[in-house]
């Protein structure tokens, strides 16, 4: 008896649930860095993501595409490098107290193994919100990174777990 397809269709729709839910992200703009005379240019993308838990933040991220064939199939792993920026863009406004540390957005760089991340962290003493972006993959992550600062203001001081 052949159980593959019984643990497929048992363990998928388990392992997708379990994963968490990742922020959806407004594509700003793009612009092209190579011709690709088969299937999309290469691209750098500026995307913008707002913190689900801060009200008025968000993040603006650049970052390489991979065109080709592999990147019109989707099956092309994209650089490991990320620019940030976050700024705050209206009130700020924290929701609930904040952990120390948190991953706030996480999206797939290539089909299985490589992700790309944003870690909010919060500086009591400076009262401000410090933003990491950085790439992971199952075997071995990235060193490159980039940060970003917020700055909250003195009179409101941020709530933390």
């Amino acid at each position: 008896m052949d159980l593959k397809p019984a643990v497929l269709t048992t363990l998928l729709p388990a392992l997708l649930m379990a994963h968490p839910a990742t922020a959806a992200a407004d594509t700003i703009g793009e612009v092209d860095t190579a011709f690709k005379l088969l299937g999309p240019d290469h691209k750098i993308v500026v995307e913008a993501y707002d913190d689900p838990k801060v009200a008025g933040v968000t993040c603006y991220v650049s970052r390489a595409r991979t065109g080709g064939i592999k990147g019109a199939l989707g099956v092309a792993e994209d650089r490991a490098e990320a620019a940030i920026s976050c700024r705050a863009v209206g009130p700020v406004a924290i929701k609930q107290a904040l952990p120390r540390q948190e991953e706030v957005f996480s999206e797939r760089m290539s089909l299985l193994f490589k992700k790309l991340r944003i870690v909010r962290m919060v500086d009591p003493t400076r009262n401000t919100l410090v933003y990491l972006t950085y790439s992971e993959r199952v075997i071995e992550g990235s060193p490159q990174n980039s940060v970003s600062v917020v700055p909250v203001e003195r009179g409101r001081p941020i709530p933390v777990k």
